[in-house]
């Protein structure tokens, strides 16, 4: 499912994701906005044993508890700060958090009956072994589901500000596998690790913002922006940011609407 390298990609760890506060403030609403529309398509019943791979700081993890009620919910990333946020994010309580690998899950064969990864997939430096492990976490008949954004399709919400970031001949962090949320990509990984009945969509959704510099404000700070800003001198900054304002529709009110979109994949481990 892995890519080619992208021209204006660097090495992973240009994206740390240390600030789990500025992540969740940006990223947040739009992963639970997506993901309202991943549960309904995949209209998983309640009571489920649920696994989230790859939680962050837990936003789909507090959907599932508030929309599914799982029995159980067991949540892991790699990253302890993302983790920090979620362990106190009021909507996870119940749910357990740790500090782990997707390519290697420290669970037994057939422990859940639903494994996810939300908005992960292209960060997992070898999908394919994410993919297989999920599988192999999860019972016979039981449910292995993802979406991603379309980040080589110009789907991700701050697309607006990266185009414009390399229009400036500034590079900036993307993930290593950025083409493994594209449709094919991800109907062939779960094809490929053995997944029984393979469904695939599209998500698209829109956040309005009070204005421009509400949707700046919120873009800029997250980890896959801030360290492109931060290279750029003040003057640069300054003309980047009128023409990202420029590829923005503002409404009468004055208010910001864009549009993001993901791909989404589902699949049962075979019986």
């Amino acid at each position: 499912m892995a890519g080619p390298t992208s021209p204006c990609q660097r090495d992973i760890s240009a994206i740390r994701f240390q600030d789990g506060d500025a992540y969740d403030r940006g990223m947040s609403p739009w992963s639970q906005l997506a993901g309202h529309l991943f549960l309904d398509w995949l209209e998983p019943p309640a009571g489920l044993r649920w696994l989230d791979v790859g939680c962050g700081t837990g936003a789909f993890t507090e959907l599932l508890i508030q929309r599914r009620a799982p029995t159980e919910i067991q949540a892991i990333d790699p990253n302890e700060a993302q983790l920090i946020v979620a362990r106190v994010r009021p909507g996870t309580r119940g749910a357990e958090f740790l500090l782990g690998d997707a390519m290697a899950l420290p669970f037994e064969r057939g422990r859940f009956d639903a494994a996810v990864m939300a908005l992960v997939i292209y960060f997992v430096p070898d999908p394919v072994k994410g993919v297989a492990e999920m599988a192999r976490v999860v019972r016979p008949g039981g449910l292995v589901a993802a979406y991603g954004w379309d980040l080589l399709g110009g789907g991700h919400p701050f697309d607006p500000v990266w185009t414009e970031i390399r229009a400036a001949g500034v590079t900036h962090p993307l993930p290593p596998n950025p083409s493994a949320a594209g449709m094919q990509a991800l109907r062939a990984g779960w094809g490929g690790a053995g997944l029984r009945s393979v469904e695939g969509r599209e998500i698209a959704v829109e956040r309005t913002f009070a204005d421009f510099e509400d949707y700046w404000a919120t873009s800029s700070i997250t980890p896959s922006v801030r360290p492109s800003l931060d290279a750029m001198t003040p003057g640069d900054l300054a003309r980047l940011k009128q023409r990202v304002r420029a590829r923005l529709p503002v409404d009468a009110t004055g208010r910001v609407t864009h549009r993001a979109r993901a791909n989404a994949v589902q699949g049962r481990v075979p019986t």
